[in-house]
């Protein structure tokens, strides 16, 4: 079965809103090098090892600078650059790539950049696309969301492999290793960073040689990449399959923390009193802490609008994909309890993109 990709035709769609807004900027063009970014309008995804450069201009055409051919993309042109010679990859490999694009680029004097890049040519007024860029990603495209969805699947599998191991003796290491090689089978291709929590009895942290003990509770905080595209999701497990009863009532309350939020959570609710609603019935509940955020989007990173956090101020919006992770931490919890799902927005309420079982 085929792995999921972006759709060539929402790749041009995407590069029709981006053209629009460079107009209205009085931006003749613009130079992106961030491989999501390429990915994002074009449809070629490549590890960063082989950089790329997309030139898309404001009157509609996409010049993309590759190091190798690929399959048919969302673009009009292709340059090619050297990478590597006998197979040694050259040092400042963009640069290379920027050069041979750069007859391209001169022919324009006001570009908008998703990032810093040295240039050989001063007559060029360059412009940051960067706030842009994260409005137009925020709002994601089917074909977008099947990449999420594939993400969901394949870190799901890491779940499965981690709860048939997770017994007294067992190192963090081991169970970080039964997660890696589980999503990325399931993934069906090398994927990116993992996450943040790997830690039995404490409220996470990366793996380390410890062996988990009887009694602890295990948040597993993990973040499988698949071709730029994040999901996030948190199960908590205990280690001896055994929950305490303190364990139970405090997965009680994060449970129905998870209920109320898919019961009142819509386009238009404000971020910010969904978080604060939350708070107040977990925080402080038998002495117990709800000390971080309560969500926020994913995408093409981790973290992205809109955040459930009171230092923001966003409102939700349909087609925004969410992870919301309400905790409760103590000393008695032997670690503490996390849950994390993630939703897509809808124009009908939210959808949960995740379904492997939030039991302890």
């Amino acid at each position: 079965m085929p792995l999921p990709s972006l759709n060539p035709d929402s790749c041009r769609e995407r590069q029709k809103r981006l053209e629009e807004i460079l107009r209205a900027r009085h931006l003749q063009a613009a130079l992106l090098t961030d491989p999501r970014h390429v990915h994002y309008f074009t449809g070629y995804w490549a590890y960063r090892v082989l950089p790329t450069a997309l030139l898309l201009i404001a009157d509609g055409e996409a010049v993309l600078c590759m190091a190798e051919e690929k399959e048919i993309l969302a673009v009009d042109r292709i340059l090619k650059y050297e990478a590597q010679r006998l197979a040694t990859l050259q040092d400042d490999r963009l640069q290379i790539a920027l050069k041979v694009l750069l007859p391209d680029i001169q022919k324009y004097f006001s570009i908008g950049v998703d990032r810093a890049v040295k240039l050989y040519s001063e007559k060029i007024d360059w412009h940051d696309l960067m706030p842009d860029l994260y409005q137009l990603r925020r709002k994601k495209d089917i074909d977008e969301i099947a990449m999420i969805r594939h993400a969901v699947q394949a870190c799901e599998a890491g779940y499965a492999a981690a709860r048939k191991v997770l017994l007294p003796g067992v190192s963090e290491l081991e169970i970080y290793g039964k997660v890696l090689s589980s999503s990325t089978f399931a993934a069906g291709e090398p994927i990116g960073e993992m996450g943040n929590d790997f830690q039995s009895g404490t409220p996470g942290g990366q793996p380390r040689a410890r062996v988990v003990q009887s009694g602890e509770l295990m948040p597993l905080d993990v973040t499988v990449i698949y071709r730029g595209y994040c999901c996030d999701l948190t199960r908590t497990f205990a280690v001896n399959r055994e929950p305490t009863e303190i364990q139970l009532n405090a997965f009680s309350l994060i449970k129905n923390a998870l209920e109320e939020f898919e019961n009142t959570a819509r386009a238009g609710v404000s971020c910010k009193k969904l978080y604060t609603s939350l708070f107040e019935k977990l925080h402080g509940a038998s002495g117990w802490k709800f000390p971080h955020h309560l969500g926020h989007g994913i995408g093409l990173d981790p973290h992205e609008a809109p955040r459930l956090n009171p230092n923001w101020d966003d409102t939700l919006q349909t087609g925004d994909v969410i992870a919301v992770e309400p905790g409760l931490y103590g000393d008695d919890l032997k670690g503490g309890i996390r849950i994390e799902q993630n939703y897509l927005v809808t124009q009908n309420g939210l959808e949960c993109l995740s379904s492997f079982p939030i039991e302890l």
